[in-house]
């Protein structure tokens, strides 16, 4: 809506916090939108009140266990701030960043905290660190038989009514082995009494047959 259009608008008759409330109840996609097209909607737009909705209602317990200091001035500069980069929590062991068009929450779990098959051995595995990787330490396979990996997490701090994927993000070495063969994959949804709920497995394989693609 162009400005000359919102001085005829019956938007333009509305006080400034009803304009933010119905901003609040779209998306920060379109509140990007309404503040970049109108000026009328740009103050609106960029409020805390509509931003502050579009962060995670737990953000302030969130930045509170940052590992280092956030610092933004506006509620809008702090979701654009969680959307580009990820906060390292729990001392450095958890990843935090938020989906950009939807605000939903995105975590990754570092290397020590994964349940991995022989993690203690140093013939078969080291922990070294990667100048690209979030994290200070990243765990290296060195030589094994079988691969198990298995991660934990609460579902509890994951955003509700959200349909969520696990990767295993990995980088390999120029010189590598023993990874074009199929491998299962599995995500349960257990509870804190060790009931399983629900169990899906798919065959997956980690480097593509087809090096071509």
């Amino acid at each position: 809506m162009s400005d000359e259009n919102m001085e005829t608008s019956p938007f333009a008759m509305l006080p400034d916090d009803c304009v933010e409330k119905i901003i609040s109840f779209t998306s920060p996609k379109y509140a990007c939108t309404a503040a970049a097209v109108s000026l009328g909607f740009k103050s609106a737009a960029d409020s805390d009140t509509v931003w502050e909705r579009f962060l995670p209602p737990d953000y302030k317990e969130i930045i509170s266990g940052s590992s280092s200091p956030v610092i933004f001035s506006t509620k809008k500069e702090l979701y654009l701030l969680l959307c580009n980069s990820h906060l390292l929590l729990d001392g450095g062991k958890l990843s935090l960043g938020l989906s950009r068009s939807t605000g939903k929450k995105c975590y990754m779990l570092c290397a020590r905290e994964l349940q991995i098959a022989w993690i203690d051995n140093p013939v078969h595995w080291d922990f070294t660190s990667l100048q690209e990787s979030r994290f200070g330490e990243v765990a290296e396979l060195l030589s094994v038989c079988w691969l198990d990996i298995c991660g934990v997490f609460k579902a509890q701090m994951l955003s509700p009514n959200t349909t969520y994927v696990a990767y295993l993000v990995f980088k390999l070495a120029e010189e590598h082995y023993g990874f074009d063969s199929s491998s299962n994959a599995s995500v349960e949804i257990v509870k804190e009494n060790g009931t399983v709920m629900e169990n899906k497995t798919r065959t997956v394989h980690i480097v593509s047959q087809n090096r071509d693609v």
